[in-house]
């Protein structure tokens, strides 16, 4: 069931909230549901957490079924943040429609707490005030959307990351994606340099984890990729909670490329694992 909280007075105990647009995606010519958020929150609840949601979409937006079992603050907007996804041999093009509103700190209900919280920004729209708004938290970042900009037609590109420096050295772990950083690994190395924990996803070549002067490479498993959309979301929800919970960035990442490589073998949102994937991942990894 979703539930929709207001600024109540009882304290809320989450597990994993994260902020960010749900976007409205138009894929072959037809829209789903999707976003950082509607991934990465469906992965932490199979992964067993208490989740919850602070976004901004247009009231006609369903979200009941896309986020069962969720907690969800929503602000309203005149319209929702809408991308058209490409998929082609050279990567994936992306086309921006709209945009939500912006979510800044004074939105996060008060009376929520969490272990862990997630900025996952789609289109700028997570200010970055944000970062210092949650104290003695672990806060993951999947900068992607401060790494976008589009023209008046509404083509994405890669762009700077405004004040990266400081929100790499706040986060406990960043992830994202070479395609993110247009395959640049000076900027890579720059950004691994001023983080406590950079995570760059390699999509089937799985990821490479820099921490503390180090940096080492993790194969993802061979899997039969229908649509690979949402598996980088995925792929950090599965990475933070480990983490957090575990404090091991190597096994993270191992876990992490085994629930994102499952993932890939189903579309869109059917993608996201289910309890006895997430199983079968620990067994793998020899809880």
């Amino acid at each position: 069931m979703l539930f929709v909280i207001g600024h109540l007075s009882l304290v809320i105990e989450l597990d994993y909230l994260i902020v960010g647009h749900v976007t409205r995606d138009l894929i072959d010519g037809a829209f789903a549901v999707g976003g950082t958020v509607s991934y990465a929150a469906r992965t932490a609840r199979a992964l067993g957490c208490r989740v919850g949601v602070v976004t901004s979409a247009s009231p006609g937006l369903d979200l009941s079924h896309v986020l069962d079992g969720v907690l969800v603050t929503r602000f309203p907007a005149a319209t929702t943040t809408a991308f058209r996804n490409i998929y082609t041999p050279d990567g994936r093009r992306q086309m921006l429609h709209s945009v939500a509103e912006t979510l800044v700190p004074e939105m996060v209900p008060p009376n929520w707490r969490a272990a862990i919280v997630h900025l996952g920004p789609v289109a700028r729209e997570c200010d970055p005030a944000l970062v210092n708004a949650f104290d003695d938290t672990f806060v993951g970042l999947t900068p992607q959307g401060w790494m976008r900009s589009w023209d008046q037609a509404g083509r994405v590109s890669c762009c700077q990351w405004e004040g990266a420096g400081e929100l790499l050295a706040y986060a406990g772990a960043v992830v994202l994606s070479e395609e993110d950083v247009a395959g640049d690994r000076a900027l890579m190395a720059q950004y691994a340099a001023r983080a406590r924990l950079l995570v760059v996803t390699q999509g089937a070549a799985g990821c490479t984890v820099y921490t503390a002067g180090r940096s080492r490479h993790f194969p993802a498993p061979a899997a039969h990729e229908v649509d690979p959309t949402g598996a980088g979301d995925i792929f950090a929800a599965a990475f933070f909670v480990s983490l957090q919970r575990q404090g091991d960035p190597w096994r993270a990442a191992r876990f992490a490329n085994c629930v994102a490589a499952c993932s890939v073998t189903r579309p869109g949102l059917s993608g996201t694992p289910s309890p006895e994937e997430i199983a079968r991942c620990r067994r793998t990894l020899g809880k």
